[in-house]
């Protein structure tokens, strides 16, 4: 079973949108440095930023940071990343390819991790 967090942002897009990924992992790092625990759940197409070094690139500029450092400093403070099993199959890809520090989690547990988040942020 997959640990609950305060905060739960989810995220359906991939590096064809690099704004709402860096908004994403911009309230989740903030989360983080509140104290809270936070999770960023990779859904649809964001799935593909589950393969080490996907976010390599992404900035949309100021004022914000390039989601690499966004990500690096989230998970730096603990902050959690999580993978739709069925999505990752849907769009070809395979545990094996996933960052080894993300989990790979079912659709049961995506809705444990939104019921029982204090907050939830949905970016579609």
């Amino acid at each position: 079973m997959v640990q609950t967090t305060d905060y739960v942002a989810t995220v359906f897009d991939g590096k064809s949108n690099p704004a709402k990924v860096t908004v994403t992992f911009t309230m989740a790092l903030n989360a983080a440095r509140k104290g809270h625990s936070a999770t960023v759940i990779l859904m649809v197409e964001a799935v593909e930023l589950g393969v080490p070094c996907a976010t390599a690139g992404m900035d949309v500029g100021t004022p914000f940071e390039p989601v690499e450092q966004l990500l690096h400093k989230y998970l730096e403070l603990g902050g959690r990343v999580a993978i739709c099993s069925s999505c990752m199959i849907h769009n070809g890809f395979t545990a094996e390819q996933m960052d080894p520090r993300f989990a790979i989690i079912t659709a049961p547990e995506v809705i444990d991790l939104l019921m029982n988040a204090k907050g939830s942020l949905q970016i579609t």
